[in-house]
């Protein structure tokens, strides 16, 4: 026996340094994906610093409490019921399915649980996995925000957000994410351009659809414009939103992978830039102006655009995805004004134009042949369909019922002072 001795001790160790392999493999992910967490949740600080910087200064508070509140509302929802509506467990994969015994896990479960879900042999915890997800639930109903800014109803646009964000979003995330009908076709969307932004940007269309402009915004067919209130609070509202979308999309690769985390953050950060001098050169050519709306408009689109493919686009495409996403942000922002449909901060065209464009490129340029152009179109149509529908009932009923826009004398004098009593932008001189 005392052969085998140093055999057994030799398995031991291995064994031993195994499992310490695992342990580290399974907090190096999990540090990752809450950093990344971490990113995500300051987009909303993002978004609050681009749409109050857009809208006119008599609205700032207004804009500022939506874009606080909706974080509050989209994570909260995505805890009663989102995230397992979401991630239901599919036994055949198909577009309906509920998993009522992680809803009770997760509420019940001990703090010391553990749970781990299981990515490239490390995984990470249930938690995190959680609140990683619920980041992205509420980004989607921040994007509706901009787009019906200034004349909106505040208890109307909350009720939307309870509704879209905790069933419409994780009923459609369900369908590729979730292991549902889209995921079994071979639609693919590494980090939602239309499972978060298209999906968005589709409720903010019927939203501005059934709001109607502001109050002056299109006269005798002319566009009028309405300066913001703050550029210098816009410009780094957007900085923010690209610094978060390094978790948005590095995230999404679901582990601390180096190669992977890093060439994802290469083509994001790459797409931007591209997107930002596409759109710079397209409002140039349109508008015979340096139009610096429109350059952080194309940095944003640019980061929608390579959002859906940013782990099988190669660098060098990674460019034209975004130059070529910075263009249909241009393109689509002056077709929204000539068929009067008033998006305050560009938000349809930031995330449902570019959301559907970065999408359908995925079956263009992938490195995968499995991705095919045709499947990405019937996934995008099934997605825009379900969600413009979905958003549509939900402002038409509320429309209908309790009403969805602020007097005309609200808006003309402004929201801040009507709805909360403090002006954003108010000096105080001491006598």
């Amino acid at each position: 026996m005392m052969y085998f001795a140093p055999l057994l001790a030799q398995d031991a160790a291995a064994i031993d340094l195994s499992a310490e392999i695992a342990q580290g493999l399974l907090t190096t992910n999990n540090v990752w994906m809450m950093l990344s967490t971490a990113l995500v949740f300051i987009m909303h600080l993002g978004f609050a610093g681009v749409e109050a910087g857009f809208g006119q200064a008599k609205n700032t508070v207004n804009i500022l409490f939506k874009n606080t509140i909706t974080p509050i509302i989209g994570i909260l929802c995505y805890a009663a019921f989102g995230f397992y509506l979401m991630y239901p467990g599919f036994e055949v994969p198909g577009w309906f399915a509920f998993d009522a015994a992680g809803w009770s896990m997760f509420w019940f479960s001990p703090a010391d649980a553990d749970v781990t879900v299981g990515y490239a042999n490390g995984g990470y915890t249930y938690w995190t996995d959680f609140l990683f997800q619920a980041m992205f639930a509420a980004t989607a109903a921040t994007i509706v925000s901009g787009a019906i800014a200034e004349r909106v109803k505040l208890g109307a646009y909350l009720i939307f957000t309870l509704f879209f964000v905790g069933i419409v979003y994780p009923l459609i995330g369900s369908w590729k994410w979730g292991g549902g009908a889209l995921n079994e076709m071979g639609f693919y969307d590494f980090a939602g351009s239309t499972l978060v932004h298209s999906v968005g940007g589709w409720g903010a269309l019927a939203g501005v659809i059934l709001v109607g402009p502001r109050i002056g915004k299109y006269v005798n067919g002319k566009t009028v414009e309405k300066p913001g209130a703050s550029v210098p609070l816009a410009v780094i509202g957007v900085f923010m939103l690209w610094l978060g979308w390094f978790g948005f999309n590095g995230g999404s690769v679901l582990s601390a992978d180096p190669g992977l985390v890093s060439f994802v953050l290469v083509t994001t950060c790459l797409a931007a830039c591209a997107g930002g001098l596409g759109g710079f050169l397209a409002a140039y050519f349109a508008f015979k102006r340096l139009d610096l709306g429109m350059v952080l408009n194309g940095i944003l689109a640019g980061l929608v655009s390579i959002t859906a493919g940013a782990d099988v686009i190669n660098p060098g495409t990674a460019v034209l995805v975004g130059f070529v996403g910075g263009i249909l942000v241009v393109i689509s922002a002056v077709l929204l004004d000539k068929a009067r449909l008033d998006d305050v901060v560009g938000a349809v065209s930031v995330h449902l134009t570019c959301g559907v464009w970065g999408t359908l490129a995925v079956g263009i340029f992938s490195t995968n042949p499995d991705h095919s152009f045709v499947t990405q179109l019937i996934g995008v149509a099934i997605c825009g369909a379900t969600a413009f529908a979905s958003a549509f009932v939900i402002f038409f009923v509320l429309k209908k019922t309790m009403g969805i826009r602020v007097s005309e004398e609200h808006e003309r004098t402004g929201l801040d002072s009507h709805e909360h009593g403090i002006r954003g932008y108010t000096i105080v001189y001491d006598e």
